[in-house]
């Protein structure tokens, strides 16, 4: 049977998982693109799949058929897929000894890319403060490129947590041009949690004073600064060696 009508029910709860509040208040959200509903099919977070009506992809998961209008309506992007699926957030066990902390991140293009990094360069878990971009958004989903289905990310305050992790002797690393150590000589703790902030105003000051050590990349001086998740990506593969 294929759905053909946007009144329809399931139709209209599907559509509402476009809304921040609607994925909080139901801990789902939807995924586009045969890639990303497989990667989350193999990591068991795919709950629904959703086909246009002419798609046929063999996977053991409830499955729904709807028309291309139906399709375009629930996508976020220009040129709808004919394949999507929603997900439940999941909670994946993990130790906390590699850690990310970031601090106020808004654009969700770079949370995509720093979570595709902390997976690529092994991080145990991702805190993002709850002043950042939705972990949901679903450009930060498609930017992932199905590593959010790969690490535990939990959205908190950051204030709160510190404390606690230096409680569990988690070495807390902030970046510092001035007064931090090169990267390429810093000496990496056991334990460790680093703070990547803010695009245009990096860490706040408050979680800025709670570092116990900062690092800086060393860089030519006509550049003054690097994007948030490429500088992420450069510490957390410096980290990995």
């Amino acid at each position: 049977m294929v759905i053909t009508s946007l009144e329809n029910e399931k139709i209209k709860k599907i559509k509402k998982l476009k809304q921040k509040k609607y994925r909080e208040q139901t801990n789902k959200y939807l995924i586009e693109g045969k890639h990303l509903v497989l990667e989350a099919y193999e990591s068991k977070c795919l709950d629904l799949l959703i086909l246009v009506e002419d798609i046929d992809l063999k996977i053991d998961v409830d499955t729904i058929y709807v028309t291309k209008e139906i399709m375009k309506v629930l996508s976020d992007v220009e040129t709808p897929p004919s394949i999507m699926g929603i997900c439940s957030k999941k909670k994946i066990e993990s130790f906390e000894d590699r850690v990310l902390l970031l601090d106020s991140i808004q654009d969700p293009g770079n949370l995509g890319t720093i979570i595709r990094s902390a997976v690529a360069f092994g991080i145990d878990k991702i805190y993002i403060g709850k002043n950042s971009v939705d972990v949901y958004n679903p450009k930060t989903i498609r930017s992932s490129q199905g590593m959010i289905f790969k690490i535990d990310i939990e959205q908190t305050d950051l204030l709160s947590l510190i404390p606690k992790l230096k409680e569990k002797d988690v070495t807390i690393i902030g970046t510092k041009v001035d007064g931090g150590n090169d990267l390429k000589e810093f000496e990496i703790p056991k334990k460790f949690a680093i703070i990547m902030g803010n695009e245009a105003n990096g860490v706040s000051d408050e979680i800025f004073k709670l570092c116990d050590k900062y690092l800086y990349i060393k860089m030519n001086s006509i550049c003054e600064s690097l994007n948030v998740a490429v500088a992420t990506s450069i510490i957390l593969y410096q980290f990995s060696k």
